[in-house]
């Protein structure tokens, strides 16, 4: 049966089921005790790492010769032409049975609305000739207002596990799908509107968005995808002319906000919770999971159609056991473990620029290891391994820094219990795709803990000792890491000089903590000079890695409270220095600068689901 485990835990960095646990031996390489197992080989690597050049690639070419406008858009709709529907269109909340989807329109009111900011680069995924966007009708197209050509729009079915309680369906409340775009080369971008209104999975909710998250959105995916993590994408942000009545800190003081529409682009919008959802009604639609995963596969893991027993994949699944996992013999085995992989991957990635999620549910969670549902997110400034963005989370804090690894981990249990029930997987082979999640995990985190300090090799011990002094001085973490190539490998460097690299990052920290940093540092050029890398060969593979420019909350702040008034500048201002993270863009270090004391201000940082 598929577990709906409903059990939580307040210990930070230990959220795995026992289950779990028992599968993945202990192991302290990750610096928070995160309980995997290392290996060195990594299941389909070379695929993922294709996928995920290919998605760079895409977004650096472009279309340049194709140029088309709203009307010329090439709909496929394979969404709705080949899954199981709903027979009614109507946005009556309701449960929704035995269907992925259920049709319906755009239906939030709107007066005159604007348009506030949009990506270039994703218009030329999608082929869209750019004057497109001086359209007078452009925002009215993409309020959802003005119908578009061969779009079906729809809201996707779906369930999930909510702070580690099964909730059940839940579903598009307030996101509705346009349908797929389909370029020249044959690439598949999914369009959806957020906050465009009512469906049947609105449940008491207005479908709605306001100004404030729908601006946090649209910079927050762009930004990520300026910094390399797998993300959404959005095409551009419009404002509706309509309040929306928001209770932002549910305080039982609501008040009007300006309302917007985010289009959302994705090569899919799936979820865990798209399979768990069908998995937990019994016999009856597990053929619905295995068309979704059927449908998965064929559009978005092509490689594995393919497979044959010739170029056989098997791995043992344990040194104690020694029976094997052939993932040639089943596509779905092979499917869960890269879906497990990517999922890995992504999370090394938030790891990497410091990245936490705030409400890391099963049914946020993408199949294709993109990050999804910018709700309560945020950037680590001051090094906190126990950081929330979410003040729902504050009791416990589950979907902490720090544990997100853990949190990916226990997602992927949840994901391989659902393909499990539908008979998709063998018990070894969910198995299999939690290990390799913990393998793909660790070896990525490594690889770019080592890449941060520009090291030959990675060192437990000293990057340890660093995490450990950046969270009790709450050095700032982007800036500090970006500081570190300012280190010279040279260990004549004087006792008392040594800090002069780190002087704007380590601030007001006392004797015996000078001393800590001191001996650390030390440590750092001893290995920095066995590298044999030149400092300047290596300040330029750091800064590389490093971002200068990361989409700190108060900087998302300033650019809402102008958006309010009206003034759409800062947020377009925002945008271009995100696209560019690693790059110094003199005249922008503004953007870099440690959050004034008004960021602690309730609402700049803690941030509730309320959107």
């Amino acid at each position: 049966m598929l577990s709906h485990n409903s059990s939580t835990t307040t210990t930070a960095f230990f959220l795995l089921s026992s289950t779990a646990k028992s599968l993945l031996p202990k192991l302290t390489c990750y610096p928070f005790h995160f309980p995997i197992q290392q290996k060195r080989h990594s299941f389909m690597a070379a695929s993922i790492d294709s996928v995920a050049n290919e998605l760079k690639k895409q977004s650096l070419e472009g279309t340049k010769n194709v140029k088309l406008n709203v009307e010329e858009l090439n709909w496929d709709n394979s969404f709705v032409r080949e899954l199981p529907g709903d027979p009614r269109t109507d946005s009556i909340p309701r449960q929704v049975l035995h269907a992925c989807y259920t049709k319906v329109l755009p239906s939030v009111p709107v007066n005159n609305p604007q348009l506030v900011a949009w990506s270039e680069s994703v218009a030329e995924l999608l082929e869209l000739d750019l004057k497109e966007f001086e359209r007078p009708d452009f925002p009215l197209i993409f309020s959802g207002a003005s119908p578009l050509v061969g779009a079906i729009p729809y809201a996707q079915n779906y369930g999930g596990h909510q702070f580690g309680t099964w909730a059940g369906q839940l579903g598009d409340g307030r996101a509705i799908t346009l349908g797929e775009i389909l370029n020249s080369k044959s690439q598949r971008w999914e369009l959806q509107l957020k906050g465009a209104g009512k469906t049947p999975y609105s449940r008491f909710a207005d479908g709605l968005a306001v100004l404030r998250s729908s601006i946090r959105e649209f910079l927050c995916g762009e930004a990520m995808h300026g910094l390399g993590v797998p993300t959404t994408r959005a095409l551009c942000l419009v404002t509706t002319g309509k309040d929306v009545m928001r209770d932002m800190f549910y305080d039982g003081n609501p008040k009007d906000e300006p309302g917007a529409i985010v289009c959302r682009v994705a090569q899919s919008f799936l979820r865990f919770g798209s399979y768990q959802l069908h998995a937990s009604r019994g016999k009856e639609d597990s053929g619905i999971v295995r068309a979704l995963a059927d449908y998965a596969i064929r559009y978005h893991f092509p490689h594995l159609e393919n497979m044959t027993s010739s170029g056989s994949i098997s791995f043992n699944t344990s040194k104690e056991d020694n029976s094997v996992v052939d993932l040639t013999s089943n596509k779905y085995a092979a499917w869960a473990v890269e879906v497990a992989e990517r999922t890995a991957s992504m999370i090394s990635r938030w790891q990497d620029v410091g990245f936490t999620h705030g409400v890391m549910n099963t049914d946020n969670m993408s199949v294709l290891g993109l990050t999804i549902d910018y709700g309560p997110f945020g950037f680590l400034d001051a090094f906190d391994p126990s950081y929330t963005p979410n003040i729902t989370d504050l009791p416990g804090r589950r979907y902490c820094f720090a544990n997100q690894p853990d949190v990916g981990l226990w997602n992927i249990a949840q994901f391989t219990s659902a393909l499990s029930t539908a008979e998709l997987l063998s018990d070894k082979e969910a198995d299999y795709a939690m290990e390799r999640y913990g393998n793909k995990f660790m070896d990525d985190y490594q690889d770019i803990m080592t890449r941060k300090l520009g090291l030959a090799k990675y060192s437990k011990k000293l990057i340890s000792e660093l995490l450990k002094n950046m969270a009790i001085d709450k050095v700032d973490y982007t800036n500090f890491f970006r500081s570190l190539s300012n280190i010279k490998a040279d260990p004549t460097i004087p006792e008392d000089q040594v800090l002069n690299p780190l002087k704007a990052v380590l601030l007001d920290i006392g004797m015996e903590r000078k001393e800590s940093w001191t001996s650390w540092v030390k440590s750092y050029i001893q290995e920095l000079s066995a590298t044999g890398v030149s400092d300047e060969e290596r300040k330029i593979s750091m800064n590389s890695v490093n971002p200068k420019y990361i989409l700190r909350n108060y900087l998302c702040q300033s650019a809402i409270d102008a958006a309010e008034q009206g003034d759409f500048e800062e947020v377009r201002q925002l945008l271009k220095v995100m696209r560019c993270p690693f790059d110094e863009q003199p005249g922008m270090e503004r953007y870099a600068c440690l959050p004034p004391a008004w960021a602690n201000r309730p609402g700049v940082c803690m941030l509730s689901c309320s959107s």
